[in-house]
This record gives C-alpha cells, structure tokens and sequence, in this order.
C-alpha cells in the first residue's frame, strides 16, 4: 500500500476562528511571564515550567483536533470555543495557581483535556484516528488523579504532584501514546502537516510578541535616557534575529521537506515538542530583558545569566534538534552559537546587566546574519 503523503492529505487553511483562538494563549503566555517575574527563583521557574506545559498541551492538541478535523466545519467550530472559554478561566488563574488557586487552574485544566479527548473520539475523521485518541485518553486519565490531588493539596506542595503529570504529559506527546502491545504507526495517517506546522509558527510569533511587549512595557516604565534607548534596542535585536532565525532559510528547508514527507503525523508530532523548547526559551528572554532595561546597571548574577544566555540556547537548541530530527540538516550554526552565547553568559556574572544584553544581542544578530547566508 502506498503510504499517504502530505501533499495527498485533506488541506485546509487557517481560518480567523483559530487565530482568534490564539488570542487566548497570547494572555497565557504574557500571564507565564508574569509568574516568572514576580517568582524568579528556582521554584518560580519550576513552577513556570510546568504551567508551560500544561498550557501548550491544551493549544497544541486542540489545534491537533481542529486541524485533523477541519475548523471550518461547525462541530470544529463549537469545540474550539469551548475551549476558548474554558482556556480564559484557565489562563487568568495562572498567577494564583501556585497559591490559593489551585482548583481554579486545575478542573478547566482537566476539563478541556478530557471532554476535548471525548470529542475527538466520536468526531475522528477514520478508525486509525479514533484508535489512537482513546490511547491518548488512556494516558490523560493516568495523570488527572496528579492534577486533581495537587489542586487539592497546600500551596507548598502542590509542584510535587502537578510537576510529575506535566512531565508525563509531554512523554506521551513525544512518545505518541502507546500502551501495551499498541503503538502509533504514524506513516499511515492522513494529516494536513502543513497547516499544523503553521499553526506553530503562529503560536511561535505569539510568544515573539511577547517578549516585544515585555520590553516596551519596561521601556514605558523607565526614565527617558540613553540607557534605556540602548538596552531597549539590544533587547529588539535579539528578538528581531530569533524571529530571522525561525522565519529565515531554516523554515524554508522545513517547508521543502513537509511537501514530500510519507509521514505529516511524525513531523507534526515533532514540531509541537519543539515549540513547547522555544516557547520557554522566548520566556526566558522576555522576563531577562524586562530585568536589563529596568535595572540596566545591576550586577551580573547568575538567574540573570541562565535568563539572558539560557533562553536563546534553548530556543536555538530546540530548533536545531527539529532541524536534524525532522529535516536532517546538521546546523552547526545552532550549536557553536549556543557556546558562544553560553561564553557571554559567563561573561555576564562579571559586568553590569545592560553589558550581558549587548553581547547576547550582538551574537543573535551575528548568528541571523550568517542563517540569511547560509
């Protein structure tokens, strides 16, 4: 039998009801920031992270659903707003979540996990689908005692539980969700990689977004003076050449190699696990250059230093991964910046903080440059 290609699979465009869609996890990820701002300590970020995920598992199988699905069609349409419902709650209980919130987080959490699993069990395109979502409801249910005894207890230790089926969750994303003796062929769906992987990009520009937004709300807050003119343009060069980077010559050969691929589910997989690594990574720069352009002159540290130089090594580490997983190109670029990024994170510790944002900005910049080139 000859397998399904992408350019066989049912294609279908981003409609306005998925972009409005992603206006509710653009608050998620500024509500993340937030979190990570106003708890920047090994626990914070723990805490960060595994929020992260949570949020980038709803957005991710319910743009997987929609897209399997068609979001045109009206039963699409309705799951998709569902969520977006659901998500709004979800999403503004983040900053509490930790707190004294946990149930607020944890039952819109559970319920648009499961009731969005339902949905996509009984509206399946074909039996190869329908298998497959009833294993994936398998491992939800394996983890939805964590989140609910988590949401249940203190404060204190409530990352203990949520922390564990976060990490499963994302397992079962990569893995595809096999249970015993069944086991996701991926090579014999039909799916529109295509429209899923832009429904990434999207997502990725979101978080784009909000690290712009994060700087110009700390240039807002700032006194009017050279300082915050450098650091305000070193932290918009950083982003502008991650940006390059992800839109540049690496999407292209992506692009290239989903039009010829024999298995869109494989990449598609692929890419979400590599969104949830850059997404954080974005994170990362957008709390690091709020810190710079609003205390430009404070000393090196080294939260700083992981922030600062950490998060593009994740960013450029997740995507290089994509790049040789999916495509096969070994893009040295990738990882000899992530030294070089890692050397000026060292650097950072001791000089002033507006120092370490001029030379991560300079070695992204550098690194867009030689990526237009290459």
């Amino acid at each position: 039998m000859t397998k399904p290609s992408s350019a066989s699979s049912p294609r279908y465009e981003v409609t306005p009801l998925e972009l409005f869609f992603d206006v509710v996890f653009a608050f998620a990820v500024s509500q993340l920031s937030h979190h990570l701002i106003a708890h920047l300590d090994w626990h914070g970020a723990l805490e960060t992270l595994t929020l992260l995920l949570a949020v980038v598992t709803v957005w991710s199988y319910t743009s997987w659903a929609a897209t399997m699905t068609s979001a045109k069609d009206p039963p699409t349409q309705w799951m998709v707003l569902s969520v977006m419902l659901l998500g709004l709650f979800m999403n503004a209980s983040i900053p509490a979540a930790f707190t004294h919130a946990g149930w607020a987080f944890a039952i819109p959490f559970l319920a648009i996990q499961l009731g969005r699993t339902v949905w996509t069990i009984v509206f399946a395109p074909d039996g190869l689908f329908r298998e497959h979502f009833v294993r994936v409801l398998v491992w939800l249910l394996a983890t939805s005692p964590l989140w609910i005894l988590g949401a249940a207890a203190d404060a204190e230790t409530r990352i203990l539980w949520w922390a564990p089926a976060a990490v499963v969750d994302l397992v079962g994303t990569w893995l595809a969700h096999p249970i015993p003796r069944r086991r996701l062929r991926s090579a014999k769906f039909e799916f529109d990689a295509e429209h899923m992987l832009e429904r990434c990009r999207l997502f990725l520009i979101i978080a784009l977004g909000e690290t712009i937004l994060t700087s110009g709300i700390a240039i807002a807050d700032s006194p009017i003076s050279s300082m915050t003119l450098i650091t305000g343009t070193a932290s918009m060069v950083g982003v502008v050449a991650l940006w390059s980077l992800t839109f540049g010559r690496s999407n292209d050969l992506v692009l290239q190699h989903v039009e010829g691929t024999s298995d869109p589910v494989h990449v598609s997989r692929h890419a979400v696990v590599t969104v949830f690594g850059m997404v954080t990574g974005l994170i990362a720069v957008a709390v690091a250059s709020e810190k710079v352009i609003l205390h430009p002159h404070e000393h090196g540290s080294v939260g700083l230093s992981l922030l600062l130089s950490g998060g593009p090594i994740l960013f450029l580490a997740a995507q290089g991964w994509f790049l040789g997983k999916i495509v096969g190109a070994r893009r040295r670029m990738h990882w000899i910046g992530g030294l070089v990024l890692l050397a000026a994170g060292s650097i950072s510790l001791l000089s002033p903080a507006y120092v370490a944002l001029l030379l991560v900005g300079a070695v992204l910049a550098t690194l867009a440059i030689l990526g237009r080139r290459t």
